[in-house]
Parts: structure tokens; C-alpha cells; sequence
């Protein structure tokens, strides 16, 4: 399922601190975990959630595969989807969140890819993002269209991609097409 692109800043407002509490209180009580694959926020998922009292319950781990040959290498997105639409595409981010979710064991696993800035790259304006969250029942994609700096752009990224996984997990947005992989978490 693809939701439509977020205009605003993301991250304007927002507390990324008491959605990561609130995302870690979901995963504990629910006895699941988290794992994240991460592009232009180089880790800053994985981060936020780390710096949650109780994260070494439900944080598996995370892969920054900012380069293209290690998305396709680490994650196992496919490299004709690569060579195809670039890196900076809902497919590649739904690739990712699946890939970092079977190979590092997570119930769930979230994704982040796009474009930091200043400048355009792959012919897609800076502020281009793709968050995704796989988990047991599917994938969700979102595509967004983010302001700022490249400092603006990667907290909102994460924010994003936090919020999605955690409206994911409770019901909030549900999965349209099923996981590539199946196995029991």
C-alpha cells in the first residue's frame, strides 16, 4: 500500500523521543522486535530508538546501506529494481524494510531511502523520501515530499518512518500486499 506523499516538514513540531518510547512500549508489550535498514538517515532510526530506556529488548539491530551495491549485497534488493528505477523508489524502500526484517530475524523491519539534498540526485529533487515498514501481515510504503536542509530532511525522514511503523503495528495503516518472506518471529 502506497499513502500519498506528506507536503509538509515532517518533523516540525514533533517529539521523536516519545514516539520512540511509545513505539518501544508497543514492541515490548507485544514480545516483538524491530530492525532497520536505513539510506539517507545513515542510522538515525536505529538511533532514536537506541536512545529509548528498554530499546535492547525490542531492537534487533540495523544495516545503512547508503550505497547502491550494498542495498542489493546486505538487504537483498533486487539489482535489476536498481538498475531499473534507481534507489530512490517505494519499491526499493519496500525491498529494504522486507530484506532487514528476514536477515536480521525482526518481527518488523523499517526502511528509509531518498534524496538529503541540497541538490537533486537520480533526477529526483532533494526532499524525496520513501519510508516503508515491513511486517507479518505485509508492507507499507509512504512517499514523501520533505523541506529543508539535509539536517531537516533526515529527522524528518525519521520521524516518518517511526511514526509509520508504529501506526502499522497498531492498526493505523494497514498493509496491502503480503511479505516476501514468512517465517515465524
Amino acid at each position: 500500500m502506497t499513502v500519498p506523499p506528506v507536503a509538509a516538514h515532517v518533523g516540525a513540531d514533533s517529539d521523536s523521543g516519545t514516539l520512540s518510547a511509545r513505539l518501544v512500549a508497543h514492541l515490548t508489550a507485544a514480545g516483538e522486535t524491530i530492525a532497520a535498514a536505513e539510506s539517507l538517515t545513515a542510522g538515525l532510526v536505529a538511533a532514536t530508538v537506541a536512545d529509548t530506556p528498554g530499546a535492547s529488548l525490542v531492537l534487533r539491530g540495523a544495516v545503512v546501506a547508503y550505497a547502491a551495491d550494498l542495498k542489493v549485497e546486505l538487504l537483498g534488493v533486487p539489482g535489476s529494481l536498481v538498475d531499473e528505477a534507481g534507489t530512490v523508489d517505494p519499491r526499493v524502500a519496500r525491498a529494504m524494510a522486507e530484506g532487514v526484517r528476514d536477515r536480521l530475524g525482526a518481527t518488523w523491519g523499517v526502511s528509509t531511502t531518498g534524496v538529503a539534498g541540497p541538490g537533486p540526485a537520480e533526477g529526483k529533487p532533494a526532499g524525496t523520501v520513501h519510508v516503508a515498514v515491513a511486517g507479518p501481515a505485509g508492507t507499507v510504503t509512504r512517499a514523501l515530499r520533505l523541506n529543508g536542509g539535509r539536517p531537516q530532511v533526515r529527522a524528518a525522514a525519521t520521524e516518518a518512518a517511526l511514526t509509520l511503523a508504529l501506526d502499522v503495528m497498531t492498526g493505523n495503516a494497514k498493509p496491502l500486499r503480503p511479505p516476501e518472506s514468512h517465517g515465524v518471529r
